[in-house]
């Protein structure tokens, strides 16, 4: 959907917020890897507040589940855009589709870590 550059204030902020919203629906429907994260969102983030000791370790446990949810928006994102352009083979789109996966590991490696650095700690 394009955005009209005319819009201003709220109404900007309401559109946004729309697309937004937007972008997690038609990720939660067409994306397995994101239903999962955010079921196990749906879990971890009471853990983490039931787990940590203070509101740095909570923070922390928090943001390192949700920073995986943004790398899968930014993954997904880019696999739609790669397909966009067609299915055929092609190194480029394939490098740009593994580096998404790489991310989407790092940031489940990142998560990992935090959490078993703040728990053990």
């Amino acid at each position: 959907m394009t955005q009209n550059p005319k819009v201003h204030g709220i109404k900007r902020l309401w559109n946004a917020l729309h697309y937004s919203a937007q972008g997690f629906r038609a990720t939660y429907h067409n994306e397995e890897a994101f239903r999962q994260e955010c079921w196990a969102t749906v879990i971890l983030v009471p853990a983490a507040l039931v787990l940590s000791d203070s509101g740095i370790e909570a923070a922390l446990l928090i943001s390192s589940i949700v920073f995986v949810m943004v790398v899968e928006l930014l993954n997904t994102g880019i696999e739609a855009a790669v397909d966009r352009v067609g299915f055929e083979q092609h190194t480029l789109s394939g490098r740009a589709k593994d580096a998404g996966s790489a991310a989407v590991l790092l940031s489940l490696f990142l998560a990992f870590m935090t959490w078993l650095l703040v728990l053990l700690f």
